[in-house]
């Protein structure tokens, strides 16, 4: 059975923290960049792809839904008519292969969620979504525990780097140098960022404002 993918997206001023480094339609390139590495990702896992925008919005590999409410009204409205399992992925995980996501989707679980730095949740994967409901921001990864305890569901949580890395702050940019290969990395460079690194520690730096970030 073919597995749904839903990916939140928001097309107009988004990465507000990255404004530092970044103009507004920059942040929005940049962030194009990223679904873009994520829907490749995704599609070549065999996914059927739906983003959740906040806004309008077409993009020629995925059908698009406008968000109606906040995000978790939205994505629990969506998972109660659902009856085939879905994969919730966010929209700024530059780094993420076809493996990262076939290794959630071959879980034994009832669940498999992948948590983010900060315990965020970046992904996670329902195998029967009207038997769950998400709840993120804050803490949602210890929420999203809780959840699959409370229904009797099994829970398998994916330890994997590249899942794990979303780009919000100037200093994530330098691990997209280093480990990244798709659209994102090649906007960043295009730009101007390249790596620093002074007195031990790695950084970037932007060649067009030679500024170190």
């Amino acid at each position: 059975m073919q597995v749904h993918a839903i990916i939140p997206f928001k097309p107009s001023n988004p990465k507000t923290r990255l404004s530092c480094v970044l103009d507004r339609n920059e942040r929005e390139a940049l962030a194009r960049a990223m679904l873009d590495d994520v829907i490749g990702a995704v599609g070549a896992a065999g996914c059927r792809i739906t983003l959740l925008c906040t806004e309008p919005f077409e993009h020629a590999l995925a059908e698009t839904v406008v968000l109606d409410g906040g995000l978790n009204e939205a994505l629990n409205q969506v998972l109660s008519g659902m009856d085939t399992p879905v994969l919730v992925i966010m929209s700024d995980l530059p780094l993420v292969n076809p493996r990262d996501v076939i290794q959630m989707l071959a879980t034994g679980a009832d669940v498999a969620i992948a948590p983010g730095r900060g315990g965020g949740t970046n992904a996670i994967f329902m195998r029967s979504p009207q038997t769950y409901h998400v709840d993120f921001y804050g803490a949602s990864f210890l929420d999203h525990l809780r959840i699959a305890e409370e229904n009797d569901l099994s829970c398998e949580v994916i330890d994997s780097f590249r899942l794990s890395t979303d780009v919000d702050e100037k200093e994530d940019i330098a691990e997209v140098l280093i480990h990244g290969n798709g659209m994102c990395r090649r906007f960043l460079e295009q730009s101007g960022f390249v790596l620093s690194i002074e007195e031990g520690r790695v950084g970037v730096k932007r060649n067009a404002h030679e500024q170190t970030l």
